[in-house]
């Protein structure tokens, strides 16, 4: 029997490939002869460049810049040398290691770090950006990245708008920087396929989830309208509708507005990049996991994706995960669903016993595979 492991991160717990190892080692102990193979995913979040690294023999690379919060910052990103490549993560400076319980407000939270990354990435020869947008903590439509470009962003009096998201409501206009980006392509790896604006967009559904209150929620909402509208009248471009576009705070739509990115759904940039179809399709059962599968996780994420790909090629898919919600549409996704979470335990000590209670949610599996 040949099985093929490949989980997505197990959010602040275990990496993709230490969550792969820990199941792989679970399903050994009952099938100590089956021909196992660890293939970790991601889906454009958290640990996206440190799977396409591992897969397409990268470099870590670092460069200075500054977080959501204007802190000074050393950033990794990864640098793929055939390719003339940058990967990297909105939350390797804008995500939630970074957040700063005295600091965190959403209206002050800023892109411009992931600006700063693609400039360095540019000075090492980039001819290509590829951006993960998940895991971040701003809500700015990619002001703050833009900013760090050269653009320049300015009320009816000719005053530069500067920090806040909610100051782009004054947006009166934009001045494109002097010299065009040096690069000739990026990528927006999304996650979710939210629009920027709207009861779905950006704002209203993760805006909550980042901190937003109810009365700052309504703010980001007319300051990313107000944006996208000076973008449509002024680049003649208008992405505001575009699934995807509202993908960590809108920085999607930013990238596309601004970089001519082309937005592409992160699973898909990794599953090509680690070959994973091919793989798929030589193997008899794949595995797939992250900490909590549930009805978020239907929406683009790695999980989902692979079960997709698995029964496109009529491949029975089981998933390894932490909780699940029991959403009927997972049930039926997938061959079958391992919980390893103890209810009897806190959170914290589920979180400590992740190894253990993943190796043995793989020796269940196993037992059901025998």
């Amino acid at each position: 029997m040949k099985i093929l492991i490949a989980p997505d991160k197990f959010k602040g717990v275990q990496t993709a490939r230490e969550a792969a190892g820990n199941i792989a080692a679970g399903i050994r102990e009952v099938l100590p002869r089956a021909s196992i193979e660890v293939v970790p995913v991601a889906d454009g979040g958290e640990g996206t460049t440190e799977v396409m690294c591992d897969a397409l023999g990268g470099a870590w690379r670092q460069c200075l810049a500054h977080d959501a919060w204007d802190r000074s910052v050393t950033a990794r990103y990864v640098w793929l040398e055939e390719k003339e490549t940058a990967v990297m993560e909105i939350s390797a400076v804008a995500g939630g290691p970074h957040r700063d319980a005295a600091r965190c407000d959403i209206e002050t939270a800023t892109t411009f770090g992931i600006g700063e990354m693609m400039l360095a990435a540019t000075e090492r020869g980039a001819r290509e950006i590829v951006v993960g947008l998940g895991g971040s903590v701003t809500n700015d439509g990619g002001f703050g990245m833009a900013r760090a470009l050269g653009f320049r962003f300015l009320d009816a009096d000719g005053v530069e708008l500067k920090r806040n998201v909610d100051e782009l409501q004054r947006l009166d206009r934009i001045e494109k920087p002097s010299r065009p980006h040096p690069w000739l392509s990026a990528i927006a790896a999304a996650d979710v396929r939210n629009p920027l604006l709207g009861e779905n967009g950006a704002s209203w559904v993760f805006g909550p989830q980042k901190g937003a209150s109810a009365d700052q929620v309504p703010r980001l909402e007319e300051a990313l309208k107000r944006l996208a509208n000076v973008i449509a009248r002024d680049f003649g471009v208008d992405y505001r509708s575009t699934p995807g576009a509202g993908a960590a705070g809108g920085l999607a739509f930013g990238l596309m507005s601004f970089c001519g990115a082309s937005i592409r759904p992160g699973f898909e940039v990794v599953s090509e990049a680690i070959g994973l179809e091919s793989k798929i399709r030589g193997t008899d059962i794949v595995v797939t996991g992250e900490g909590s599968l549930d009805r978020q996780t239907l929406e683009g994420k790695a999980p989902a994706e692979v079960a997709r790909l698995g029964r496109r090629l009529g491949k029975r898919v089981f998933a390894v995960v932490g909780r699940t919600d029991g959403d009927v549409r997972l049930e039926e996704l997938f061959a079958g669903i391992f919980a390893v979470a103890d209810p009897a335990l806190s959170e914290e000590e589920n979180i400590s016993r992740a190894p253990d209670l993943l190796r043995e949610g793989g020796r269940q599996l196993g037992k059901f595979l025998l």
